[in-house]
């Protein structure tokens, strides 16, 4: 099957006419279109968890170099991809850290978190026209398959992805990956990840409306697919309405089920009315099926492995409102701050609520609600520029009947991100 997905990009790419296919045709050069990047982070999360669930905190120093070469020059270009990233603990320590949500040092066997951690990887990569053929070790950002990069480090994933963008305005990504390397530990495959298998595209009809379909089949885990419609409508100045919709449907592997409950679907629809520095967002989340929507994690700790952002919903704050049966609403606000304090600063507010939530233990329908904030500042100009120190703060509250599910407490973020281009 994964050869017929192949074949078909092969006939596209053929097939597309050389006014489109100019992609290769302008490369300058291996080393004329190269760049060097930097990203240091200083990242502390903490949760105050209630009902006597153990309180976790970790905070860490982090550096990402990040190198992309140009393409040589011909009608085939090749090109190399590498990074290196080193991480430091200054505290989360044994009894502080562990805690899946967190996770930015695997703790050993003992209960202790490392002290530090290192690890590169990179990829090569082949360009003929508008498509690309990347293999090695990189992060994947699709709906079925997206990394992990809200925490100290990211993830990343090992194997083959072929990117075409032979018709203006649509995307084709095709992909075999066979190795993850967990945010938290060194090693290519330390989420021993065994193989996932992903493929779809994106489609600009017009400026207003977009699709995009994609689908994944994680060996011996889960089967996948993923629908988003995007339609904005431009009303007056400065004023725009945008519909957003997302789904996932899920069949787990038989094996890997809890209690034969295979199935899940999830949508959510979100409206955003945009006026000026003002936006003002409601939205609906729904799950259905014999479970809740299953993502992220690593098989060797009983997760999936399809990455810990492969939740492109609505309703993912630090809960995801991703339960059996759970259905949920959303009020949102943003407002730039730039022209009013300072320019830079933005901020965001949400409360959402969700009900109807099974959490397998009989006990009836379960609530949960989240009250999100989020402000964010970014240096505009002078040596600092790009940097940015993000607060941000979830209070979320579990009923006893759903506690099987989640834990309820409170959420404090703060990141500080400084992104240096060294050529």
């Amino acid at each position: 099957m994964l050869n017929v997905r192949i074949g078909v990009i092969a006939v596209i790419v053929m097939c597309a006419t050389q006014a489109m296919a100019d992609g290769q045709a302008d490369s300058k050069g291996f080393v004329e279109d190269s760049s060097l990047n930097l990203l240091l982070r200083n990242a502390y999360i903490s949760r105050d968890y209630k009902n006597g669930v153990q309180d976790r905190a970790e905070w860490g120093q982090s550096v990402t170099a990040d190198f992309a070469s140009g393409f040589t020059q011909g009608t085939v270009g090749f090109g190399v991809d590498a990074f290196a990233m080193y991480a430091v603990r200054l505290d989360g320590g044994k009894g502080k850290s562990g805690r899946a949500g967190i996770d930015f040092f695997k703790q050993d066997s003992s209960g202790e978190a490392a002290d530090d951690l290192a690890k590169g990887g990179g990829a090569v990569k082949v360009r003929f026209s508008n498509t690309v053929i990347k293999y090695g070790e990189q992060m994947s950002s699709l709906p079925v398959l997206s990394y992990d990069n809200v925490r100290l480090l990211p993830e990343s994933f090992t194997g083959t992805l072929i990117t075409s963008k032979e018709i203006e305005g649509l995307e084709l990504n095709l992909g075999r990956f066979t190795a993850e390397s967990r945010k938290s530990a060194e090693g290519r495959d330390s989420g021993d990840l065994k193989k996932i298998d992903v493929y779809g595209g994106s489609y600009k009809f017009t400026d207003s409306f977009s699709a995009a379909f994609y689908a994944s089949n994680d060996e011996d885990v889960l089967k996948k697919q993923y629908l988003n419609l995007n339609y904005v409508f431009a009303l007056q100045k400065d004023e725009s309405l945008t519909f957003d919709f997302n789904g996932y449907k899920t069949t787990l592997d038989k094996d890997f089920a809890v209690n034969d409950a295979r199935d899940n679907k999830i949508w959510s629809l979100a409206a955003t009315y945009a006026l000026g520095i003002h936006s003002f967002t409601l939205a609906h989340q729904r799950s259905t099926g014999d479970t809740g929507y299953k993502y992220g994690g690593y098989r060797n700790a009983g997760g999936t492995g399809d990455g810990g952002n492969t939740i492109y919903l609505a309703n993912s704050y630090w809960s995801d409102f991703n339960a059996k049966d759970e259905r949920s609403w959303q009020l949102g606000y943003g407002v730039n701050l730039g022209t009013l304090v300072m320019p830079g600063l933005t901020y965001k507010v949400a409360y959402v609520r969700g009900d109807h939530i099974d959490d397998g233990s009989g006990r009836g329908n379960g609530e949960e609600r989240e009250i999100f904030s989020q402000l964010q500042y970014v240096v505009q100009t002078g040596p600092a520029k790009n940097l940015s120190v993000r607060l941000r703060n979830s209070f979320l509250r579990v009923s006893d009947n759903a506690s099987f599910y989640n834990d309820e407490g409170n959420e404090t973020r703060i990141f500080v991100d400084y992104p240096i281009n060294i050529f």
